[in-house]
């Protein structure tokens, strides 16, 4: 009977470690470095949290009180407006009034789906020509100059 073989594989065997100084690698610390932890068998990074032993962050804060969630926590969404940008807006449209949603169509603001938006004018410069804001809240500062101003703040 007749039995070829057509190829034969060969493998290189990987050196056994700890054998002593002659097997090439080894020695008492068998490439393994110096002592500790990462030196023992069996040894793997340990957790993201893990600090050593010691108490971790997590533990050592206060628990608050309560229940929440990311996307709950914030219910209302502060936006601030410039009064100079309200007059430029006024100037170049020759608006009456402004309220919201003339903020919104001229890009002023962006109102996100699904929450609240609190809208508010601060003052930076005084107005030049009368401001009607209707529906929008503003600082005492700039309500006050909108009125000396000739406008009126609803």
């Amino acid at each position: 009977m007749n039995i070829e073989i057509t190829s034969i594989k060969t493998f290189k065997r990987s050196k056994k470690l700890g054998r002593g100084i002659g097997s090439g690698v080894g020695g008492h610390t068998v490439g393994r470095g110096g002592k500790g932890q990462t030196a023992r068998g069996g040894h793997k990074q340990p957790r993201p949290d893990f600090e050593g032993g010691q108490n971790p962050l997590s533990r050592r804060l206060p628990k608050l009180k309560g229940f929440s969630r990311g996307f709950v926590k914030l219910k209302q969404i502060k936006l601030i407006v410039h009064l100079s940008k309200i007059d430029a807006l006024v100037k170049e449209n020759n608006l009456n009034t402004v309220d919201l949603q003339t903020l919104v169509d001229f890009g002023l603001i962006n109102l996100s789906y699904g929450r609240d938006h609190v809208v508010k004018v601060l003052f930076d410069e005084p107005p030049s020509v009368a401001i009607n804001l209707v529906g929008v809240s503003a600082s005492k500062r700039a309500v006050s100059e909108i009125i000396k101003a000739g406008g009126s703040v609803t």
